[in-house]
């Protein structure tokens, strides 16, 4: 197969369509990351559809004194990438292609949940995002996109933007792709040096405490109703944290027996509630900000999925827990999803 090169709507729109088109947007720079997604795209739309794969470095999403010029432009390569993982078309337009008219006067605003996290870290950045989006999607003409969940506010957006705005296409969320070491793959992964990629596995590192600070006290709590309210209980806990898979040393440490009813309460609340999973991971990086180079924090948060706002104790059903942090001059960001179950 022969992926197309193509830099106007006008060429693509002259295709010939059968089957369903998915569209997986990009700025450039790809890397195995965008490869999953094309890869994804491509079982979607089977051997009878079309994936095409845009490439734009999108102005509107880039603030003051952020890296628009040194955002790395690799097309050949990305087009090479593009076909292997199963690309039909890569769709590389120019500014005035998708801007014919300047910077556009009229704009979608992201509200709210566009003006928390990235949003007040970065302002305007996702009416921007939203903009292109929104642009691409009527020049691509696709009925399904790909985004990656590494970027999670923003596939919470363009969901949000496509259900409010009636798009009719339908928005796939494909789970975050990282290197052996746990570093989520980012286009901007290559402006790290030695030292300062060693620092920045804080950040996953971050996020994998925080989700097993929370797993070990869940299987606390799911072993807990298991066992009669009895000193038997006590037991079983410490037993459950000989097993690694599900150990939290310091949750069990604090276990204790519980003979009567009144002192069964320790264990209900053995769950592990959204101050631990930040305190867990707020540890590490805080580590972090010790070492030579430091992470400098931007944010750690635990947030609803729904419209990114932060959890209490005592919330039920899907998170996020999500961080973002400067490494030298490279601004990171990445998460990971939680489920916190009913009490008992």
């Amino acid at each position: 197969m022969t992926t197309a090169l193509l830099h106007t709507a006008d060429a693509l729109h002259a295709r010939a369509r059968h089957g369903r088109r998915a569209v997986v947007m990009t700025m450039g720079a790809l890397h195995e990351g965008h490869a999953t997604l094309i890869r994804t795209a491509r079982e979607l739309a089977g051997p009878e559809g079309e994936v095409v794969v845009t490439v734009f470095v999108n102005p509107l999403q880039f603030g003051a004194g952020e890296d628009l010029d040194r955002y790395p432009r690799t097309l050949d390569a990305d087009l090479a990438l593009a076909a292997r993982a199963g690309a039909d078309v890569v769709f590389a337009p120019a500014v005035d292609e998708v801007y014919p008219g300047g910077e556009p006067q009229v704009r979608v605003t992201a509200g709210p949940m566009g003006e928390r996290l990235e949003g007040a870290s970065r302002p305007g950045h996702f009416d921007g995002m939203l903009t292109v989006v929104a642009k691409l999607l009527h020049l691509t003409r696709p009925d399904a996109a790909f985004f990656g969940q590494k970027d999670a506010q923003q596939l919470a957006l363009v969901r949000r933007m496509v259900r409010d705005l009636n798009f009719g296409i339908e928005i796939v969320g494909v789970p975050t792709v990282r290197e052996e070491d746990g570093l989520a793959l980012s286009s901007r992964n290559r402006y790290l040096s030695p030292e300062e990629r060693r620092t920045a596995l804080a950040l996953s590192q971050a996020l994998f405490a925080g989700r097993d600070r929370h797993a070990a006290q869940e299987a606390l709590r799911a072993r807990a109703r298991e066992v009669p309210a009895t000193h038997a209980r006590a037991e079983a806990l410490s037993a459950l944290g000989e097993s690694r898979a599900a150990a939290d040393a310091h949750a069990v440490a604090q276990s204790r027996p519980a003979p009567t009813a009144r002192e069964e309460a320790p264990y209900r609340a053995a769950a592990c509630g959204p101050a631990d999973v930040r305190a867990a991971a707020r540890l590490i990086l805080d580590d972090a900000a010790r070492l030579v180079p430091p992470l400098t924090l931007d944010y750690l948060a635990l947030v609803d999925p729904v419209d990114f706002s932060e959890i209490g104790e005592g919330f039920t059903g899907e998170a996020v827990l999500a961080v973002a942090a400067r490494i030298g001059a490279t601004r990171l960001i990445d998460n990971i999803p939680l489920t916190f179950g009913a009490a008992s």
